[in-house]
């Protein structure tokens, strides 16, 4: 039963989330051709200090609640008022942030876009702390509703704002009008009547401790190449197509894996006391994201200039080998997503700490490195450096975590090694046949994309891995 309340509770956040991603394609698709690299590289300096604060002063109210064995009025209370004051430390640090960060970069158009922006997650502090009951019970139909709705809410404000000459401010009313949206709505499919209130601040005091200060390093990490290329860069272009591809190269772990990251925590936490069940439900869960994720990376590596033209347009050229390389590099997020959501179900959320402190060093140190000798080539390069060292920080982590050995992990991803390149290998002789019938691009997509997944998926069933119905739901089996 609780897998498959957890293979249906992932079903919903990943159609919502396919939907989301669905409506900001269009968004970006219409946005890429209606404005230049350099809107998006200024709006995504801007965010870089946004979102910056925003993780440095998370409150991860959910995360803690969903946590505990009961939950009370007094546990939202508590958690809503963090959330509250979450709000008001973030727009206070906006506000004093802006300018230095404008006199920085050299740039005074920044100082009104941080402010802006600001808005967004501060926004987000008065989100419904009772969605965590939803999450609890691993039923996210609202959560579908929600974020359809607040993309659409989101879109909408954009295209008004685009549309009228607002340049890049289309970007930024997109994000304040979707954390706006989301709000208001969390209200309506959970309500809450708002109190202030310390009473139960022991049960977050600890958690938040861990939690928050891997949020602080991972933030630092996942934002210095932007904050890197943005300050020293001198052309605010390259930022922007650096940006873009970074956004399109996620879209497999965020579109397709993350959704399944309330859920595994949820299924894991109600598991946590059986370490022998945690640790094949952990395999299985991570064989199944990186099942994913190897494909759609290499797929979009390999129609890096297809996917360029076909959502961007003639003048995001520039960014396809940023992307090929980008895709790469995000091929192992997934395994971290799913330590992620074990080692907080488990209430060890200094693994996550650890890994934190970990990436930080190395990306800084590999990041600024690859700059220096070869500027934005060489953050790409470094990237693909620091996917492979921290992929190797995860396989030991774990094995302290759960006793599983790394070779245990490496076997129970061998068939998903071994298909990924051969598809890799077909679909590249593929794309030479097929770009000399000079068919448009759309088509050739459309051809290399089944050809791909024609492979990928025979390459799997000659390897014994099937998907089979056992007990009413569906799942993959690897058969010896």
């Amino acid at each position: 039963m609780l897998a498959l309340a957890m293979l249906k509770g992932t079903g919903w956040l990943i159609f919502s989330r396919l939907f989301g991603r669905a409506i900001d394609f269009l968004n970006l698709l219409i946005l890429a051709r209606l404005l230049s690299p350099a809107d998006f590289g200024l709006t995504a300096l801007a965010m870089a200090l946004v979102m910056l604060l925003d993780t440095i002063l998370d409150v991860p109210v959910t995360q803690a609640l969903i946590r505990l064995d009961e939950i009370n009025k007094q546990h939202l209370d508590t958690g809503f008022t963090l959330a509250v004051l979450r709000s008001f430390a973030i727009t206070g640090a906006a506000l004093a942030c802006a300018w230095p960060y404008a006199w920085l970069n050299n740039d005074p158009a920044l100082v009104p876009v941080v402010c802006v922006l600001a808005i967004g997650p501060a926004v987000k502090g008065l989100y419904s702390p009772a969605m965590v009951h939803l999450a609890r019970m691993i039923d996210f139909r609202p959560t579908f509703l929600l974020e359809v709705i607040s993309k659409i809410c989101g879109l909408g404000c954009a295209m008004l704002v685009v549309f009228n000459g607002g340049g890049y401010w289309a970007i930024v009313t997109n994000y304040i009008g979707a954390a706006v949206a989301a709000t208001i709505m969390s209200y309506v499919f959970a309500r809450y009547r708002p109190v202030f209130s310390f009473s139960r601040i022991k049960d977050f005091a600890g958690f938040m401790g861990w939690f928050t200060s891997a949020q602080v390093i991972s933030a630092l990490a996942w934002q210095y190449d932007r904050l890197l290329i943005g300050t020293y860069a001198g052309d605010k272009a390259v930022l922007g197509r650096y940006t873009v591809a970074s956004d399109i190269s996620l879209i497999p772990s965020q579109s397709l894996i993350a959704p399944a990251y309330q859920p595994m925590m949820s299924a894991f936490s109600q598991m946590s006391t059986d370490r022998v069940r945690l640790a094949a439900a952990f395999l299985k869960a991570v064989r199944l994201v990186m099942l994913i994720s190897v494909p759609a990376s290499i797929g979009i590596a390999l129609t890096s200039d297809l996917l360029t033209q076909l959502l961007l347009g003639t003048k995001w050229l520039g960014a396809a080998p940023y992307l090929a390389l980008l895709a790469i590099s995000v091929m192992p997020a997934p395994y971290y997503q799913t330590i992620n959501a074990v080692s907080l179900a488990t209430d060890r959320p200094s693994v996550v700490f650890r890994i934190s402190i970990v990436e930080l060093v190395l990306r800084v140190t590999s990041i600024a490195i690859g700059f220096y000798l070869a500027s934005i080539e060489g953050v790409l390069y470094a990237r693909l450096l620091l996917s492979l060292l921290m992929f190797v920080v995860y396989l030991d982590e774990v094995r302290r975590l759960l006793s599983i050995s790394i070779m245990r992990q490496l076997l129970n991803l061998w068939k998903i090694a071994v298909a990924g390149p051969l598809m890799a290998i077909v679909v590249s002789f593929a794309r030479l046949y097929i770009s000399e019938l000079q068919f448009p691009d759309i088509l050739q997509m459309g051809l290399i994309a089944s050809i791909g997944a024609a492979t990928y998926c025979s390459l799997l069933l000659m390897l014994r891995v099937r998907l089979r119905l056992t007990g009413g739901r569906f799942e993959i089996a690897d058969i010896g």
